[in-house]
Formats: structure tokens, sequence, C-alpha cells
């Protein structure tokens, strides 16, 4: 029989014991938040699943460096294919809308939204997540540095648990699954100071927005910007190859 996570709404910050001997999904895109989330659950389940996917975004260079950075961990790595980018809507799908430069203080959400995205990426998650029979699905959101995005937010992330226990036959038997976010309430330099107490090599990063074929960064979307600024509050260095180094933080 197999055995499944208990429910653990609390669960939403870096650490547990719980885990051991669970299976874990975790989505990843080769960004700084989610190889932090890769290593953190490496390091707290017994066996993990990777997933990525190819979905029309015009930072497609990610994927290379997300299988990279499952093949230094040794994880199973999946790349799934969908079209978000017939839906259009976001600056990350659609090559006639600007990635714009980074905004401070700005209160809107920002052109670089992909409406639904997290919903549809979780949701291929819980079915790689009941057919390989894990416990917990690992997202890398965060609310406290990030863009203003509806869907990296902590009520989002237990509204799809619920769901997720509805939906699935293990919930329904009550077998749990939990969708964990390590990162929630963590800034971007408390994710850095973990990240690398994990040993994360964040070299092998990339989280342009506007990285090009060679996965190297802009330095001037709001992506670059925030995970610069990161580094420098977290006082190391920021290994990110540049097109133009960020000059904000």
């Amino acid at each position: 029989m197999t055995t499944f996570c208990s429910d653990n709404n609390s669960l939403n910050i870096p650490h547990s014991d719980d885990f051991a001997h669970q299976k874990a999904v975790v989505l990843l895109s080769g960004g700084l938040d989610s190889t932090t989330c890769l290593y953190w659950a490496k390091a707290v389940f017994k066996e993990i699943t990777a997933i990525s996917f190819r979905y029309g975004q015009r930072h497609s260079s990610e994927l290379a460096f997300s299988s990279a950075i499952a093949q230094t961990l040794g994880v199973s790595h999946r790349i799934i294919d969908i079209d978000i980018a017939q839906l259009g809507g976001s600056a990350l799908t659609d090559t006639s809308i600007d990635v714009p430069d980074y905004q401070a203080d700005s209160d809107a959400v920002p052109v670089t939204y992909v409406p639904a995205r997290n919903t549809i990426f979780l949701s291929y998650a819980l079915a790689v997540a009941e057919v390989t029979e894990a416990c917990a699905i690992i997202i890398g959101v965060s609310s406290v540095d990030f863009s203003g995005y509806p869907d990296c937010r902590d009520d989002y992330i237990r509204a799809f648990e619920t769901m997720a226990n509805l939906a699935t036959v293990a919930g329904r038997a009550g077998r749990r699954l939990s969708i964990i976010a390590p990162l929630q309430h963590l800034s971007k330099a408390e994710t850095l100071t973990l990240g690398l107490s994990l040993g994360v090599d964040y070299a092998q990063t990339v989280s342009c927005y506007r990285a090009d074929s060679d996965g190297r960064a802009c330095g001037e979307c709001d992506s670059c910007v925030l995970r610069h600024q990161g580094f420098v509050q977290a006082g190391v260095p920021d290994p990110t190859r540049y097109q133009n180094k960020p000059t904000q933080g």
C-alpha cells in the first residue's frame, strides 16, 4: 500500500521531517526560486519528479537550464508540451507585446503575467502526482518578492490544495496531497541564503523574461532586477550572466 502525506495546511516554510519516505513533484522552471525548491525537496523527500513546460514562452532557453539542473541532482525530469501561447494576453507568450523594463513601486499587474499559468501547471503536476503516487507538489511561489501575480499568493495555493484533494482518487480516499510553497514567506535574499545552505549553484539558473538563446539575462526586466536585488541584500556575489548589469538595488 502506498503511503500518502497527512494534511498539513501550515507547511509553507522550508522545514519538515515528515516526508523522508515519500515522493514529490517539483515544478522546475530553471530559475532561482524553483531551483531552490528542487534542492530543498531533494533534501526532504525520498524521490523527486521534476516537471518543466514548453508552453510557447519567449524565454524557452530556460528549458536547457532546467534539464541541466535536474541532471546535476540526479532527479527524474519531464518536459511537458502545452500551448498557452495560442491564448495570448501576456508578454511572455506573445512577441507582439514587449517585456517591459523593471518599474519600482507599481501596483499594476505587469504584462508578463500569464493568465492561469500556475493553475495549468499545477493541474499537470497534480496528474503527475497521481501517476507517480507522490504525496506533495512543490512550487516556488512567494508573496514577498514577486511581481504582483495573483496566483503566487498563499490563499490561492491553499484553495488549489483543497480542490486537488476533492478531484483525486487518493484525496477522496483520505490520502491527502499537500501543495507546498517553501518560499511563500521568504524574500529573495532569504531564498538565496536557504539555497546556498543546500548547495545550489545559482550560476546554473536563469530567471530572465528576455533571456537570449544562450541563457544570458537582459538585466532590465522585473525578474532580473528582483533577482539581482536578492543577491545584493544577501551580501553574496551574483553569478548571473547579464547582457546589461542591473543598476537597481
